[in-house]
Protein backbone atom coordinates (compact mmCIF):
# COMPACT_ATOMS: atom_id res chain seq x y z
CA UNK A 1 0.00 0.00 0.00
CA UNK A 2 2.91 2.00 0.97
CA UNK A 3 4.31 1.93 -2.56
CA UNK A 4 1.15 2.20 -4.55
CA UNK A 5 0.93 5.70 -2.43
CA UNK A 6 4.88 6.92 -3.55
CA UNK A 7 4.32 5.71 -6.85
CA UNK A 8 0.91 7.70 -7.64
CA UNK A 9 2.80 10.90 -5.92
CA UNK A 10 5.40 10.32 -8.04
CA UNK A 11 3.18 10.59 -11.13
CA UNK A 12 1.27 13.41 -9.97
CA UNK A 13 4.73 15.34 -8.96
CA UNK A 14 6.07 14.38 -12.64
CA UNK A 15 3.13 15.56 -14.28
CA UNK A 16 2.88 18.93 -12.88
CA UNK A 17 6.96 19.06 -13.74
CA UNK A 18 5.97 17.75 -17.53
CA UNK A 19 3.79 20.69 -18.04
CA UNK A 20 5.83 23.60 -18.21
CA UNK A 21 6.21 25.36 -20.90
CA UNK A 22 8.64 27.33 -20.33
CA UNK A 23 8.96 31.44 -20.47
CA UNK A 24 8.55 33.12 -23.69
CA UNK A 25 10.58 36.43 -24.23
CA UNK A 26 10.09 39.11 -27.01
CA UNK A 27 10.08 42.78 -26.75
CA UNK A 28 7.47 45.95 -26.94
CA UNK A 29 8.07 49.37 -28.12
CA UNK A 30 6.74 50.81 -25.17
CA UNK A 31 5.21 50.98 -21.95
CA UNK A 32 1.62 50.02 -22.16
CA UNK A 33 -1.21 53.41 -21.48
CA UNK A 34 -3.67 51.19 -19.94
CA UNK A 35 -4.63 47.86 -18.36
CA UNK A 36 -7.93 48.92 -18.78
CA UNK A 37 -9.13 46.31 -21.29
CA UNK A 38 -11.67 49.14 -22.36
CA UNK A 39 -9.91 52.04 -22.46
CA UNK A 40 -7.25 50.34 -25.18
CA UNK A 41 -6.41 52.81 -28.16
CA UNK A 42 -2.74 51.74 -28.49
CA UNK A 43 -0.66 48.82 -30.05
CA UNK A 44 0.86 48.25 -26.44
CA UNK A 45 -2.16 47.78 -24.50
CA UNK A 46 -3.67 45.80 -26.87
CA UNK A 47 -0.62 44.01 -26.83
CA UNK A 48 -1.54 43.04 -23.06
CA UNK A 49 -5.35 43.05 -23.63
CA UNK A 50 -5.19 40.16 -26.06
CA UNK A 51 -2.93 37.91 -24.29
CA UNK A 52 -4.51 38.64 -20.52
CA UNK A 53 -8.39 38.97 -21.11
CA UNK A 54 -10.87 36.75 -22.25
CA UNK A 55 -13.63 37.29 -24.84
CA UNK A 56 -17.06 36.02 -25.50
CA UNK A 57 -15.74 34.91 -29.50
CA UNK A 58 -12.43 34.99 -31.27
CA UNK A 59 -11.95 35.76 -34.47
CA UNK A 60 -9.24 32.84 -35.60
CA UNK A 61 -6.25 35.22 -36.99
CA UNK A 62 -5.39 32.33 -39.56
CA UNK A 63 -8.98 30.94 -41.19
CA UNK A 64 -10.84 34.49 -39.91
CA UNK A 65 -13.60 32.02 -38.88
CA UNK A 66 -15.39 33.57 -35.18
CA UNK A 67 -14.96 30.69 -32.63
CA UNK A 68 -17.11 30.39 -29.25
CA UNK A 69 -14.99 31.55 -26.17
CA UNK A 70 -16.92 32.09 -23.14
CA UNK A 71 -19.89 31.32 -24.46
CA UNK A 72 -20.41 28.67 -26.13
CA UNK A 73 -22.92 29.78 -28.84
CA UNK A 74 -24.29 33.27 -29.59
CA UNK A 75 -27.75 34.36 -31.22
CA UNK A 76 -28.42 37.68 -32.90
CA UNK A 77 -31.62 38.68 -33.73
CA UNK A 78 -34.00 41.83 -33.84
CA UNK A 79 -32.24 42.93 -37.05
CA UNK A 80 -29.03 43.09 -35.69
CA UNK A 81 -30.01 44.62 -32.25
CA UNK A 82 -29.84 42.42 -29.95
CA UNK A 83 -27.59 39.70 -29.11
CA UNK A 84 -27.79 36.32 -26.61
CA UNK A 85 -25.19 34.19 -25.31
CA UNK A 86 -25.03 31.09 -23.96
CA UNK A 87 -22.11 30.98 -21.22
CA UNK A 88 -19.81 28.87 -19.76
CA UNK A 89 -20.45 26.95 -16.65
CA UNK A 90 -18.46 27.00 -13.69
CA UNK A 91 -15.42 29.62 -14.83
CA UNK A 92 -13.65 31.77 -12.77
CA UNK A 93 -11.35 35.17 -12.68
CA UNK A 94 -7.82 34.63 -12.49
CA UNK A 95 -7.82 35.93 -8.69
CA UNK A 96 -10.87 33.01 -7.93
CA UNK A 97 -13.80 34.94 -8.38
CA UNK A 98 -16.65 33.54 -10.18
CA UNK A 99 -17.70 34.30 -13.92
CA UNK A 100 -21.28 34.87 -14.28
CA UNK A 101 -23.64 36.48 -16.84
CA UNK A 102 -23.69 39.67 -14.23
CA UNK A 103 -20.16 40.58 -15.46
CA UNK A 104 -20.62 40.20 -18.68
CA UNK A 105 -23.40 42.75 -18.51
CA UNK A 106 -21.59 45.02 -16.31
CA UNK A 107 -18.69 44.91 -19.06
CA UNK A 108 -21.10 45.75 -21.65
CA UNK A 109 -22.96 48.51 -19.98
CA UNK A 110 -19.66 49.70 -18.92
CA UNK A 111 -18.37 50.15 -22.54
CA UNK A 112 -21.27 51.88 -23.88
CA UNK A 113 -20.99 54.51 -21.30
CA UNK A 114 -20.78 57.95 -22.46
CA UNK A 115 -18.25 59.18 -19.98
CA UNK A 116 -15.99 56.30 -20.34
CA UNK A 117 -15.24 57.15 -24.23
CA UNK A 118 -14.23 53.37 -24.72
CA UNK A 119 -12.62 53.84 -28.27
CA UNK A 120 -13.82 50.00 -28.39
CA UNK A 121 -17.62 51.12 -28.10
CA UNK A 122 -17.56 53.26 -32.01
CA UNK A 123 -18.95 50.49 -33.75
CA UNK A 124 -21.75 49.59 -31.45
CA UNK A 125 -22.87 53.16 -31.45
CA UNK A 126 -25.14 53.34 -35.01
CA UNK A 127 -28.43 55.23 -33.30
CA UNK A 128 -28.85 57.27 -30.43
CA UNK A 129 -30.15 55.72 -27.36
CA UNK A 130 -28.57 53.83 -24.62
CA UNK A 131 -27.87 49.55 -24.68
CA UNK A 132 -30.09 47.03 -22.28
CA UNK A 133 -27.52 44.41 -20.94
CA UNK A 134 -28.78 41.48 -18.20
CA UNK A 135 -29.00 38.33 -17.20
CA UNK A 136 -31.76 35.94 -18.98
CA UNK A 137 -30.69 32.51 -17.08
CA UNK A 138 -27.94 31.50 -14.80
CA UNK A 139 -25.55 31.11 -17.25
CA UNK A 140 -27.14 33.19 -20.05
CA UNK A 141 -26.96 36.64 -21.01
CA UNK A 142 -28.76 39.19 -23.49
CA UNK A 143 -27.71 42.54 -25.08
CA UNK A 144 -30.19 45.18 -26.56
CA UNK A 145 -28.44 48.05 -28.84
CA UNK A 146 -30.28 51.07 -29.71
CA UNK A 147 -29.71 50.01 -33.44
CA UNK A 148 -28.59 47.60 -36.06
CA UNK A 149 -24.59 46.62 -35.80
CA UNK A 150 -23.56 44.75 -38.91
CA UNK A 151 -21.81 41.88 -37.26
CA UNK A 152 -22.60 42.37 -34.17
CA UNK A 153 -21.31 39.16 -33.16
CA UNK A 154 -17.52 39.61 -34.61
CA UNK A 155 -17.20 43.07 -32.73
CA UNK A 156 -16.92 41.42 -29.55
CA UNK A 157 -13.45 40.12 -30.19
CA UNK A 158 -12.09 43.13 -29.05
CA UNK A 159 -14.45 43.22 -25.96
CA UNK A 160 -13.00 41.75 -23.10
CA UNK A 161 -15.15 40.81 -19.99
CA UNK A 162 -14.24 42.40 -16.67
CA UNK A 163 -15.33 40.98 -13.30
CA UNK A 164 -18.28 43.01 -11.74
CA UNK A 165 -17.40 41.90 -8.11
CA UNK A 166 -13.55 41.34 -7.70
CA UNK A 167 -11.40 43.69 -5.74
CA UNK A 168 -8.78 43.72 -8.01
CA UNK A 169 -11.07 45.14 -11.02
CA UNK A 170 -9.26 44.80 -14.33
CA UNK A 171 -6.10 43.11 -12.92
CA UNK A 172 -8.76 40.04 -12.52
CA UNK A 173 -8.36 38.07 -15.91
CA UNK A 174 -10.19 35.07 -17.95
CA UNK A 175 -7.46 35.28 -20.40
CA UNK A 176 -4.44 32.64 -20.59
CA UNK A 177 -1.86 35.09 -18.87
CA UNK A 178 -2.70 38.12 -16.16
CA UNK A 179 -0.28 40.93 -15.34
CA UNK A 180 2.60 39.44 -12.52
CA UNK A 181 4.78 42.28 -12.48
CA UNK A 182 5.59 45.90 -14.29
CA UNK A 183 8.50 47.78 -13.91
CA UNK A 184 7.87 50.92 -16.04
CA UNK A 185 10.84 51.42 -19.05
CA UNK A 186 12.29 47.89 -18.11
CA UNK A 187 9.78 45.38 -18.88
CA UNK A 188 6.20 43.61 -17.89
CA UNK A 189 5.84 39.80 -16.45
CA UNK A 190 2.68 37.99 -17.41
CA UNK A 191 2.02 34.62 -15.43
CA UNK A 192 0.31 31.73 -16.61
CA UNK A 193 -3.60 31.75 -15.46
CA UNK A 194 -4.17 29.04 -12.80
CA UNK A 195 -7.89 29.63 -13.10
CA UNK A 196 -8.00 29.73 -17.45
CA UNK A 197 -10.35 27.31 -18.59
CA UNK A 198 -9.75 26.06 -21.92
CA UNK A 199 -7.82 23.03 -22.34
CA UNK A 200 -6.32 20.80 -25.97
CA UNK A 201 -7.41 17.90 -27.13
CA UNK A 202 -5.86 15.54 -24.85
CA UNK A 203 -7.27 17.42 -21.93
CA UNK A 204 -4.18 19.67 -21.13
CA UNK A 205 -4.62 22.69 -19.30
CA UNK A 206 -3.70 25.63 -21.26
CA UNK A 207 -1.38 27.74 -21.60
CA UNK A 208 1.56 25.86 -22.29
CA UNK A 209 3.74 28.48 -21.21
CA UNK A 210 4.81 29.59 -17.68
CA UNK A 211 5.12 32.91 -18.51
CA UNK A 212 5.59 35.74 -21.32
CA UNK A 213 7.92 38.34 -20.46
CA UNK A 214 7.72 41.69 -22.30
CA UNK A 215 11.00 43.75 -22.44
CA UNK A 216 10.13 47.55 -23.02
CA UNK A 217 12.97 48.12 -25.86
CA UNK A 218 12.65 51.20 -28.81
CA UNK A 219 15.00 50.28 -30.65
CA UNK A 220 14.49 47.85 -33.40
CA UNK A 221 17.86 46.69 -34.27
CA UNK A 222 18.83 46.44 -30.56
CA UNK A 223 15.81 44.30 -30.58
CA UNK A 224 17.14 41.93 -33.46
CA UNK A 225 20.35 41.64 -32.41
CA UNK A 226 18.97 40.76 -28.75
CA UNK A 227 17.22 38.19 -31.22
CA UNK A 228 20.13 36.64 -32.81
CA UNK A 229 21.86 36.48 -29.87
CA UNK A 230 19.12 34.35 -27.99
CA UNK A 231 17.73 36.74 -25.39
CA UNK A 232 14.71 37.23 -27.28
CA UNK A 233 12.63 34.59 -28.52
CA UNK A 234 10.85 36.17 -31.38
CA UNK A 235 10.52 39.33 -33.34
CA UNK A 236 7.06 40.01 -33.55
CA UNK A 237 7.05 43.04 -36.45
CA UNK A 238 10.94 43.11 -38.89
CA UNK A 239 12.12 46.21 -39.99
CA UNK A 240 12.20 45.06 -44.21
CA UNK A 241 16.43 45.88 -44.49
CA UNK A 242 16.62 43.86 -40.89
CA UNK A 243 14.57 41.53 -42.29
CA UNK A 244 16.54 40.56 -45.60
CA UNK A 245 20.09 40.40 -43.80
CA UNK A 246 18.09 37.99 -41.16
CA UNK A 247 17.08 36.01 -44.32
CA UNK A 248 20.61 35.85 -45.50
CA UNK A 249 22.17 34.69 -42.46
CA UNK A 250 19.65 32.30 -40.85
CA UNK A 251 16.37 31.60 -43.44
CA UNK A 252 14.50 29.50 -41.21
CA UNK A 253 14.29 32.06 -38.69
CA UNK A 254 12.74 34.84 -40.80
CA UNK A 255 8.65 34.64 -41.70
CA UNK A 256 7.32 36.41 -44.48
CA UNK A 257 3.12 35.80 -43.66
CA UNK A 258 2.05 38.04 -47.31
CA UNK A 259 0.43 41.34 -47.04
CA UNK A 260 -0.70 42.84 -43.87
CA UNK A 261 -3.51 45.02 -43.05
CA UNK A 262 -1.67 48.43 -42.39
CA UNK A 263 -1.48 50.95 -44.29
CA UNK A 264 1.16 53.77 -45.72
CA UNK A 265 -0.31 56.35 -47.29
CA UNK A 266 -0.19 60.27 -47.77
CA UNK A 267 -3.05 62.59 -47.04
CA UNK A 268 -3.09 66.56 -48.00
CA UNK A 269 -4.59 69.01 -45.35
CA UNK A 270 -8.45 70.02 -46.55
CA UNK A 271 -9.21 71.80 -43.58
CA UNK A 272 -11.02 75.12 -44.22
CA UNK A 273 -9.84 77.49 -41.30
CA UNK A 274 -6.04 75.73 -41.55
CA UNK A 275 -3.26 78.26 -41.72
CA UNK A 276 -2.58 77.78 -45.14
CA UNK A 277 -2.59 80.34 -48.45
CA UNK A 278 -5.68 79.96 -49.88
CA UNK A 279 -3.67 78.77 -53.27
CA UNK A 280 -2.66 75.99 -51.65
CA UNK A 281 -6.24 74.66 -50.14
CA UNK A 282 -7.04 75.08 -53.89
CA UNK A 283 -4.97 72.58 -55.07
CA UNK A 284 -5.43 70.27 -52.06
CA UNK A 285 -9.07 69.98 -52.55
CA UNK A 286 -8.45 69.57 -56.11
CA UNK A 287 -9.46 65.45 -56.76
CA UNK A 288 -7.16 65.88 -60.09
CA UNK A 289 -4.36 67.57 -57.99
CA UNK A 290 -4.50 64.74 -55.24
CA UNK A 291 -4.55 62.03 -58.38
CA UNK A 292 -1.69 63.37 -60.49
CA UNK A 293 0.67 63.33 -57.34
CA UNK A 294 -0.78 60.09 -56.66
CA UNK A 295 0.36 59.07 -60.12
CA UNK A 296 3.61 60.69 -59.96
CA UNK A 297 4.89 58.19 -57.01
CA UNK A 298 6.07 55.16 -58.59
CA UNK A 299 4.97 52.61 -55.96
CA UNK A 300 6.69 49.28 -57.58
CA UNK A 301 9.48 51.05 -56.77
CA UNK A 302 8.71 51.53 -53.13
CA UNK A 303 7.88 48.26 -52.64
CA UNK A 304 11.55 47.02 -54.38
CA UNK A 305 13.58 49.74 -52.97
CA UNK A 306 12.31 50.25 -49.75
CA UNK A 307 10.95 46.56 -49.03
CA UNK A 308 13.30 44.76 -50.82
CA UNK A 309 10.06 43.36 -52.43
CA UNK A 310 7.83 42.35 -49.18
CA UNK A 311 5.09 44.62 -50.03
CA UNK A 312 2.04 45.26 -52.33
CA UNK A 313 1.39 48.23 -53.86
CA UNK A 314 -1.91 49.82 -52.64
CA UNK A 315 -5.16 50.11 -54.66
CA UNK A 316 -7.42 50.83 -51.59
CA UNK A 317 -7.75 50.58 -48.06
CA UNK A 318 -8.30 46.48 -48.10
CA UNK A 319 -5.67 44.18 -48.35
CA UNK A 320 -5.42 41.19 -50.52
CA UNK A 321 -4.95 39.01 -47.49
CA UNK A 322 -8.68 40.40 -46.29
CA UNK A 323 -10.01 37.65 -48.82
CA UNK A 324 -13.80 38.98 -48.00
CA UNK A 325 -13.14 42.51 -48.41
CA UNK A 326 -11.36 42.77 -51.11
CA UNK A 327 -12.11 44.46 -53.87
CA UNK A 328 -10.52 42.56 -56.99
CA UNK A 329 -11.45 45.24 -59.65
CA UNK A 330 -9.65 48.28 -57.99
CA UNK A 331 -5.93 48.55 -59.27
CA UNK A 332 -3.14 50.99 -57.94
CA UNK A 333 -2.52 53.81 -60.08
CA UNK A 334 -0.09 53.04 -62.58
CA UNK A 335 3.16 55.31 -62.59
CA UNK A 336 3.07 57.51 -65.25
CA UNK A 337 4.72 61.28 -64.87
CA UNK A 338 3.08 62.25 -68.68
CA UNK A 339 -0.70 61.09 -67.21
CA UNK A 340 -0.18 63.50 -63.82
CA UNK A 341 0.84 66.60 -66.22
CA UNK A 342 -1.66 65.91 -68.79
CA UNK A 343 -4.52 65.35 -65.63
CA UNK A 344 -2.89 69.04 -63.98
CA UNK A 345 -3.07 70.39 -67.54
CA UNK A 346 -6.77 70.16 -67.04
CA UNK A 347 -6.49 71.82 -64.52
CA UNK A 348 -4.54 74.78 -65.48
CA UNK A 349 -1.42 73.64 -64.17
CA UNK A 350 1.91 74.02 -66.31
CA UNK A 351 5.16 73.30 -67.29
CA UNK A 352 7.46 76.85 -66.79
CA UNK A 353 11.28 75.34 -66.83
CA UNK A 354 11.32 72.99 -64.61
CA UNK A 355 9.01 74.11 -62.11
CA UNK A 356 5.09 73.20 -62.55
CA UNK A 357 3.32 76.40 -61.70
CA UNK A 358 -0.94 76.68 -61.41
CA UNK A 359 -2.85 78.64 -63.21
CA UNK A 360 -2.22 82.02 -61.42
CA UNK A 361 1.35 81.07 -61.72
CA UNK A 362 1.89 79.92 -58.01
CA UNK A 363 4.96 77.65 -58.31
CA UNK A 364 3.76 73.96 -56.66
CA UNK A 365 5.76 73.52 -53.80
CA UNK A 366 4.66 71.73 -50.54
CA UNK A 367 5.68 70.59 -47.09
CA UNK A 368 5.40 67.01 -46.00
CA UNK A 369 5.33 65.74 -42.41
CA UNK A 370 6.27 62.59 -41.07
CA UNK A 371 7.39 61.00 -37.57
CA UNK A 372 10.58 61.43 -36.77
CA UNK A 373 13.13 58.63 -36.46
CA UNK A 374 11.01 56.29 -38.97
CA UNK A 375 13.58 55.25 -41.48
CA UNK A 376 11.52 53.68 -44.14
CA UNK A 377 9.56 57.29 -43.88
CA UNK A 378 12.67 59.02 -44.73
CA UNK A 379 13.65 57.07 -47.54
CA UNK A 380 10.46 56.50 -48.74
CA UNK A 381 9.87 60.63 -48.58
CA UNK A 382 13.33 61.11 -50.60
CA UNK A 383 12.32 59.16 -53.21
CA UNK A 384 8.81 60.76 -53.30
CA UNK A 385 10.93 63.85 -53.72
CA UNK A 386 12.58 62.42 -56.57
CA UNK A 387 9.44 60.97 -57.99
CA UNK A 388 7.25 64.55 -57.17
CA UNK A 389 10.34 66.59 -59.15
CA UNK A 390 10.22 64.66 -62.69
CA UNK A 391 6.62 66.77 -62.80
CA UNK A 392 7.74 70.08 -61.89
CA UNK A 393 6.96 69.69 -57.91
CA UNK A 394 9.49 70.73 -55.06
CA UNK A 395 8.48 68.63 -52.08
CA UNK A 396 9.80 69.87 -48.92
CA UNK A 397 10.25 67.61 -45.96
CA UNK A 398 9.31 67.73 -42.35
CA UNK A 399 10.33 65.00 -39.83
CA UNK A 400 8.51 65.72 -35.90
CA UNK A 401 8.17 63.51 -33.04
CA UNK A 402 5.23 61.99 -32.84
CA UNK A 403 3.32 63.93 -30.46
CA UNK A 404 3.72 66.92 -32.72
CA UNK A 405 2.94 65.06 -35.64
CA UNK A 406 -0.82 64.46 -33.76
CA UNK A 407 -0.95 67.86 -32.58
CA UNK A 408 -0.70 69.46 -36.18
CA UNK A 409 -2.99 67.12 -38.57
CA UNK A 410 -5.68 66.79 -35.05
CA UNK A 411 -5.55 70.68 -33.73
CA UNK A 412 -3.53 72.73 -34.74
CA UNK A 413 -3.73 71.52 -38.50
CA UNK A 414 -0.44 73.64 -39.62
CA UNK A 415 0.61 70.98 -42.23
CA UNK A 416 0.25 71.05 -45.52
CA UNK A 417 0.27 67.28 -46.67
CA UNK A 418 0.90 64.21 -44.28
CA UNK A 419 2.88 60.45 -44.56
CA UNK A 420 2.00 58.06 -41.94
CA UNK A 421 1.67 54.28 -41.33
CA UNK A 422 -1.74 53.13 -40.20
CA UNK A 423 -2.82 50.48 -37.94
CA UNK A 424 -5.31 48.11 -39.00
CA UNK A 425 -6.15 45.39 -37.04
CA UNK A 426 -9.65 44.11 -37.86
CA UNK A 427 -10.96 42.24 -40.86
CA UNK A 428 -14.86 44.00 -40.93
CA UNK A 429 -15.01 47.72 -42.45
CA UNK A 430 -16.96 48.63 -39.48
CA UNK A 431 -13.85 49.59 -37.56
CA UNK A 432 -13.04 52.16 -40.58
CA UNK A 433 -16.14 54.33 -39.49
CA UNK A 434 -14.13 56.66 -37.37
CA UNK A 435 -12.05 57.19 -40.65
CA UNK A 436 -14.33 57.31 -43.33
CA UNK A 437 -17.37 59.36 -41.38
CA UNK A 438 -17.30 63.22 -42.13
CA UNK A 439 -17.53 63.92 -38.02
CA UNK A 440 -15.29 61.73 -37.19
CA UNK A 441 -12.31 63.08 -35.65
CA UNK A 442 -9.92 60.85 -37.87
CA UNK A 443 -11.29 61.41 -41.08
CA UNK A 444 -7.87 62.60 -41.12
CA UNK A 445 -7.88 65.01 -44.36
CA UNK A 446 -10.76 66.98 -42.77
CA UNK A 447 -11.85 65.51 -39.31
CA UNK A 448 -14.97 66.47 -37.05
CA UNK A 449 -17.28 68.14 -40.01
CA UNK A 450 -20.79 69.34 -38.74
CA UNK A 451 -22.25 68.45 -42.07
CA UNK A 452 -20.18 67.03 -45.57
CA UNK A 453 -17.83 69.07 -47.04
CA UNK A 454 -18.54 67.73 -50.38
CA UNK A 455 -21.12 65.41 -52.17
CA UNK A 456 -18.80 62.50 -52.06
CA UNK A 457 -18.21 62.67 -48.55
CA UNK A 458 -22.07 62.83 -48.20
CA UNK A 459 -22.51 59.89 -50.16
CA UNK A 460 -19.38 58.04 -48.39
CA UNK A 461 -21.12 58.35 -45.23
CA UNK A 462 -24.60 57.06 -46.20
CA UNK A 463 -22.57 53.98 -47.70
CA UNK A 464 -21.11 53.53 -44.23
CA UNK A 465 -23.81 53.54 -42.46
CA UNK A 466 -25.18 51.34 -44.81
CA UNK A 467 -22.75 48.63 -43.97
CA UNK A 468 -23.06 49.18 -40.53
CA UNK A 469 -26.67 48.47 -40.25
CA UNK A 470 -27.68 46.26 -43.24
CA UNK A 471 -27.39 42.61 -41.90
CA UNK A 472 -26.83 41.00 -45.38
CA UNK A 473 -22.89 40.70 -46.03
CA UNK A 474 -23.58 41.26 -50.13
CA UNK A 475 -25.23 43.94 -49.21
CA UNK A 476 -22.48 45.35 -47.19
CA UNK A 477 -19.90 44.18 -49.46
CA UNK A 478 -21.01 46.19 -52.41
CA UNK A 479 -21.47 49.04 -49.79
CA UNK A 480 -17.77 49.19 -49.12
CA UNK A 481 -16.85 48.57 -52.58
CA UNK A 482 -18.96 51.82 -53.69
CA UNK A 483 -16.95 53.03 -51.02
CA UNK A 484 -13.78 52.28 -51.79
CA UNK A 485 -14.47 53.60 -55.76
CA UNK A 486 -15.08 56.92 -54.26
CA UNK A 487 -11.95 56.90 -52.23
CA UNK A 488 -10.02 55.32 -56.10
CA UNK A 489 -11.76 58.23 -57.55
CA UNK A 490 -11.03 61.45 -54.92
CA UNK A 491 -8.28 60.15 -53.66
CA UNK A 492 -8.46 61.96 -50.03
CA UNK A 493 -5.63 59.74 -49.25
CA UNK A 494 -2.99 58.24 -51.57
CA UNK A 495 -2.50 54.27 -50.70
CA UNK A 496 1.03 53.54 -51.15
CA UNK A 497 1.55 50.02 -50.60
CA UNK A 498 1.13 47.34 -47.82
CA UNK A 499 3.94 46.20 -46.22
CA UNK A 500 4.17 42.44 -45.68
CA UNK A 501 4.03 40.56 -41.97
CA UNK A 502 7.52 40.37 -41.47
CA UNK A 503 8.70 38.53 -38.39
CA UNK A 504 11.25 36.31 -36.24
CA UNK A 505 11.24 33.93 -34.51
CA UNK A 506 13.64 31.55 -32.76
CA UNK A 507 13.56 27.24 -33.84
CA UNK A 508 13.20 26.81 -30.25
CA UNK A 509 9.27 28.16 -29.90
CA UNK A 510 6.86 25.54 -30.96
CA UNK A 511 3.60 25.76 -32.19
CA UNK A 512 3.89 28.80 -34.27
CA UNK A 513 1.26 29.42 -36.89
CA UNK A 514 2.07 32.81 -38.51
CA UNK A 515 -1.02 34.80 -39.40
CA UNK A 516 -1.02 38.64 -41.46
CA UNK A 517 -3.50 39.62 -38.47
CA UNK A 518 -2.37 40.92 -35.65
CA UNK A 519 -0.95 39.79 -33.26
CA UNK A 520 0.35 37.67 -36.06
CA UNK A 521 2.82 35.17 -34.28
CA UNK A 522 1.76 34.95 -30.99
CA UNK A 523 -1.88 34.61 -31.77
CA UNK A 524 -1.79 31.23 -30.39
CA UNK A 525 0.03 32.36 -27.63
CA UNK A 526 -1.90 29.65 -25.25
CA UNK A 527 -0.94 26.71 -27.22
CA UNK A 528 3.18 28.07 -27.35
CA UNK A 529 5.73 26.44 -25.58
CA UNK A 530 9.79 26.70 -25.71
CA UNK A 531 11.54 23.22 -27.23
CA UNK A 532 13.47 23.59 -24.41
CA UNK A 533 11.00 22.82 -21.37
CA UNK A 534 9.44 19.91 -20.71
CA UNK A 535 5.32 19.83 -21.30
CA UNK A 536 2.48 17.50 -20.44
CA UNK A 537 0.89 16.07 -23.86
CA UNK A 538 -1.46 13.77 -22.08
CA UNK A 539 -2.97 13.19 -18.90
CA UNK A 540 -4.42 9.54 -20.38
CA UNK A 541 -4.21 7.45 -17.58
CA UNK A 542 -3.59 9.42 -14.55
Amino acid sequence: MAVARVFLISVFAASLWAQSGGELHFAIRADPRTFDPLLVSDDVSEIVRYLTGGVLMRVNRRTHALEPELATSWKVSEAGRRIDFQLRPDLKFSDGTPFSCEDVAFTIHRLLDPALHAPTSDAFRTAPGSVEARCTGPASVMARFPGTVAALDTQFDQVAIMSSRSPKKEAAVLGPFLVAEYKPGIYLELKRNPNYWKKDEHGTRLPYLDSIRLDIQENRETELLRFRRGQLDLVNKVAPDLFERLSAESPKLAIDAGPSFDWELVFFNQVANAPLPDYKKRWFRSASFRRAISEAINRDDLCKVLYHGHAQAEAGPVSPSNHFWFDANLKPPPYSPAAALDRLSKDGFRKQGNDLVDATGNRVEFSMITNTGNKIHERMLAMIQQDLSRIGVRLNVTSLDFPSLIERISQTYSYESCLMAFVNIELDPMTQMNIWLSSAATHQWNPSQKTPATPWEAEVDKLMTVQATTLDPKKRKAAFDRVQEIVAEQAPMLFLLFPNALSAVSQNVRNVDPAVLRPKIYWNADRLYLGTSQRLVTRAGY
